[in-house]
C-alpha cells in the first residue's frame, strides 16, 4: 500500500491503524520449488521441505503443506506475542500454549481464502486477565496485524 493509500484509507475509516513496520530489523527469505507438489527451501537452509496437496485436496499428502506451515507460524508468533504482553503486564505465562487451525477453501471470487482458528490455553491465569492479554496480544502479533481485515480470524480462550 502507498503512502497516498494508507491516508486515503485512515481518512476513510478513522479508526484504522497502519500497522506497517516503521523499520525493517529482519528478513526471512525462502523459495519453492514445483508449487504445492515440490519443495521449499530457506535461504539460511534451516528449511528443506517437501511439500504435497492433502488428500482433501486431492493430493496424497506426502509432504508439509503452506497451511500447516501458516498454522506454524501463526501459532509460534502470536504465542511469543502473548508472552511479550504478558511479561509487560507482570505476568508469568509459563505453561500457555497456543494453537492454530488454518483452513482453506473457494471464495467468491473464483480464488480460494483462509481462515484461522487460534486456541489459547492461558492455565495458571484469571480469564478476565487472561481475555485482556489475548486481545493485547492480538494487537501485537504481527500475523494478527497482516491478517486483520482479511481473512477470518477466531480465537478460543480455553
Amino acid at each position: 500500500m502507498t503512502d497516498d493509500a494508507a491516508a486515503d484509507t485512515a481518512a476513510a475509516d478513522p479508526a484504522a491503524v497502519d500497522t506497517r513496520p516503521t523499520k525493517i530489523m529482519y528478513v526471512a527469505e525462502a523459495t519453492a520449488h514445483g508449487g504445492r507438489d515440490g519443495y521449499i527451501t530457506s535461504q539460511d537452509g534451516q528449511i528443506d521441505l517437501k511439500v504435497a496437496m492433502p488428500p482433501q485436496l486431492g493430493g496424497d499428502g506426502d509432504g508439509t503443506n503452506p497451511e500447516q506451515l501458516f498454522a506454524a507460524g501463526y501459532s509460534s508468533c502470536f504465542h511469543n506475542a502473548l508472552v511479550l504482553v504478558g511479561r509487560r503486564e507482570g505476568y508469568d505465562l509459563t505453561g500457555s500454549t497456543v494453537a492454530a487451525k488454518v483452513g482453506i477453501g473457494p471464495n467468491k471470487q473464483r480464488g480460494y481464502g483462509l481462515a484461522v482458528a487460534l486456541s489459547v490455553s492461558l492455565p495458571v491465569i484469571d480469564q478476565d486477565i487472561a481475555t485482556k492479554l489475548v486481545d493485547a496480544a492480538h494487537q501485537v502479533c504481527p500475523y494478527s496485524n497482516a491478517t486483520r481485515n482479511n481473512i477470518d480470524v477466531s480465537i478460543l480462550l480455553g
